[in-house]
């Protein structure tokens, strides 16, 4: 196997997020024979070099592309200091360490993606790659068009304007509305926040898609595993726009 770089390696053993394996090296928690390692940037052949995370020996384990769709009661974590239901406990039969890609709030519902491939999460995570996520959200009230155009036009939020969204109206009665909207940011709480802006608090909010990835007819509270071309998909998204082909 050719060298890589030690982050790119540790997301890809599934130890952690490439952001998180960089904390690792700082904190000189990762040697590589037998070496402390903490430069940002050095690398490794995994196939010859022996490479501990705090003492212990990584072995490489094949990825794992999950697609759940979550039920609203449960934290889109690994563990939680509350003692609320995790994504995790409804992954039996997984024994691969999986992290999800992005996350889903405790009331919210819909596709989550989880993986072992810490370096593919991260660039679907990536603003710069503008993987858009599309919801159906049930709001309070009737949604007019200078709502909805608000949206489609972009908000201001605390971390700046979205970018505009597309919003597909689906239904309304007289005290509620349901619409579809797609973003690519995926800021905390997004979507709710943004309703809000437009004068609308969110009673319901499912997502059905991840790029090119649909929930289709999975049932609440299942999961299945990708397909090749689902992967594949998936890999092509979080290519820099310009740089299709090339090697990474």
């Amino acid at each position: 196997m050719a060298e890589e770089r030690l982050q790119k390696i540790l997301a890809r053993a599934g130890i952690a997020s490439r952001r998180k394996a960089e904390d690792l090296i700082r904190e000189g928690r990762v040697t590589v024979n037998g070496l402390v390692v903490t430069e940002m940037g050095s690398k490794a052949d995994p196939g010859r070099d022996s490479i501990k995370v705090d003492g212990k020996r990584l072995r490489l384990q094949p990825f794992v592309y999950l697609l759940l769709n979550k039920p609203k009661g449960y934290v889109s974590t690994l563990s939680d200091p509350e003692g609320r239901p995790t994504v995790v406990d409804l992954l039996g039969g997984v024994k691969a360490r999986v992290y999800p890609v992005g996350r889903l709030d405790f009331d919210a519902e819909g596709l989550l993606l989880l993986t072992n491939d810490g370096d593919l999460a991260h660039r679907l995570m990536h603003p710069r790659y503008e993987v858009p996520k599309t919801y159906r959200v049930k709001v309070q009230g009737v949604m007019e068009e200078k709502a909805l155009a608000k949206l489609r036009k972009g908000v201001v939020l605390e971390e700046g304007r979205t970018a505009p969204a597309r919003v597909l109206p689906i239904r309304k009665t007289e005290t509620n509305s349901w619409i579809e909207l797609t973003i690519r940011e995926g800021w905390n709480r997004q979507v709710k926040r943004m309703c809000e802006r437009a004068g609308h608090s969110v009673l319901k909010l499912q997502r059905v898609r991840y790029g090119s990835l649909g929930l289709g007819d999975l049932p609440r509270g299942r999961y299945r595993a990708l397909s090749p071309r689902e992967i594949s998909l998936l890999r092509q998204a979080a290519i820099p726009a310009g740089r299709e082909g090339r090697g990474r």
